[in-house]
C-alpha cells in the first residue's frame, strides 16, 4: 500500500489544551500517522461562537496508509477519547482534529470533505499550514495557501503561543 501525505489541524479550548493536543498527536502516531513536521502552537480567537475560551491550534504534516475515511474514523475516535461530546456547532471542545489535505485528492461525501471546506477562510489553520508548507497549493484551484492567507483580513487574532517547546 502506498503512503499518502496528509495535513491535519488540531485545536483545543477546554481543560489542559496543550495536553489534549499532545495526547492527540500521540494517538495519531499510534493509529498509523507518521508525523514529519509540526507547526508552532498558536493562540487563536474562536470562530463561529465568540463566547468561549480561545483555542490553542497547530498543523501537522505526516504520512499514512489509512484511507481518508479510516483517517476520519481514527480522528473522531481520538476526539471522543479526549472527552469531546456532540454539542453546539463550533462550540468549545477539548480536542478537535480536522483533515485539511490528503495528498492532492478532492473527496466529497456525506461525512467527509477534503480539502477541508473552510480551510481557505480560516487564518487559525492557514497561518500554521503556511509555516510548515509555504509552497502547498489548494488542489481545488491550484492557488498557494500563502497567497490565500495574504488575501484574508485579520479580524480574528492568531498569535504564536508562548508554549511552543515540545
Amino acid at each position: 500500500m502506498t503512503r499518502a501525505e496528509v495535513f491535519l489541524g488540531l485545536g483545543s479550548n477546554q481543560g489542559e489544551r496543550r495536553a489534549h493536543i499532545e495526547g492527540g498527536l500521540e494517538a495519531l502516531e499510534r493509529g498509523g500517522i507518521a508525523i514529519c513536521r509540526r507547526s508552532a502552537l498558536y493562540e487563536t480567537e474562536p470562530v463561529g461562537l465568540a463566547d468561549q475560551p480561545w483555542f490553542l491550534n497547530l498543523v501537522v504534516n505526516g504520512t499514512t496508509e489509512l484511507t481518508p475515511q479510516s483517517l476520519l474514523r481514527l480522528s473522531q475516535h481520538i476526539e471522543k477519547d479526549a472527552g469531546r461530546v456532540t454539542g453546539v456547532r463550533f462550540g468549545p471542545r477539548p480536542l478537535d482534529i480536522d483533515i485539511l489535505l490528503y495528498d492532492d485528492q478532492i473527496v466529497r461525501s456525506e461525512r467527509l470533505e477534503i480539502p477541508h471546506p473552510r480551510l481557505h477562510e480560516r487564518r487559525f489553520v492557514l497561518v500554521p499550514l503556511v509555516e510548515i508548507a509555504g509552497e502547498a497549493r489548494d488542489p481545488r484551484n491550484g492557488r498557494r495557501f500563502a497567497e490565500i492567507l495574504a488575501g484574508l483580513g485579520d479580524e480574528k487574532k492568531v498569535t504564536r503561543s508562548k508554549e511552543n517547546a515540545f
